[in-house]
């Protein structure tokens, strides 16, 4: 294995889902964290594997047969579109009353999403490199994975912070606030979302 070349694609990974051009990445993983609490990490952590291992096996399918990718333009379309589905699913699950959460669904959802994040980033990284893919898509996928551990320690961090400021400002407590947050964090997200999916549009 060429542990130069294993390095700069770790690196290429981390910067792609860290840049501001990973965004919608981004936010797709705030919208998938904002329904959890804090002492819910155990749960969060299951559907964010579920998400890893959808975006993984698609990366790797897709890389090593680039055939079987859809058109660029329907993926970069169909991207904002999860963030959209899993905003609603927040909202209905846990916006509007605090139910409990039914880890399995999530986890489905989390892959079913997590195939489609995949295609996009092994559309970037099919487009850079063309040539022997087993030491780079390791590479890459190892600082996705890196990149994508910071933003949801940020996120959750921001979000118990959140909760612990709406706890004291809210009347009626910690869960009246808390279904305040997942709604407004849920809806802010999806409307970005959304307006990303208009202007990606492939029609």
């Amino acid at each position: 294995m060429d542990f130069a070349t294993l390095r700069s694609f770790v690196s290429l990974g981390f910067g792609h889902i860290t840049a501001p051009g990973a965004m919608d990445h981004i936010l797709f993983l705030l919208v998938l964290a904002a329904i959890y609490r804090w002492s819910e990490w155990r749960q969060a952590l299951v559907v964010i594997t579920a998400f890893t291992v959808g975006h993984s096996l698609t990366l790797a399918l897709a890389v090593l047969r680039p055939g079987l990718l859809p058109d660029p333009a329907i993926i970069e379309f169909l991207i904002p579109l999860t963030i959209v589905a899993t905003g609603v699913e927040n909202i209905v699950t846990r916006g509007v009353k605090d139910g409990r959460v039914r880890m399995g669904r999530r986890a489905l959802l989390a892959a079913g999403f997590g195939l489609v994040h995949g295609a996009g980033f092994a559309g970037y990284l099919t487009a850079i490199f063309p040539g022997s893919i087993l030491t780079p898509l390791l590479g890459f996928n190892i600082g996705i994975e890196i990149g994508q551990a910071i933003v949801l320690t940020i996120a959750f961090a921001a979000l118990a912070l959140v909760d612990g400021v709406m706890q004291r400002l809210v009347r009626g407590g910690g869960t009246l606030g808390f279904r305040l947050r997942v709604a407004s964090v849920s809806l802010t997200v999806g409307a970005m979302a959304t307006v990303w999916a208009v202007e990606r549009a492939p029609w």
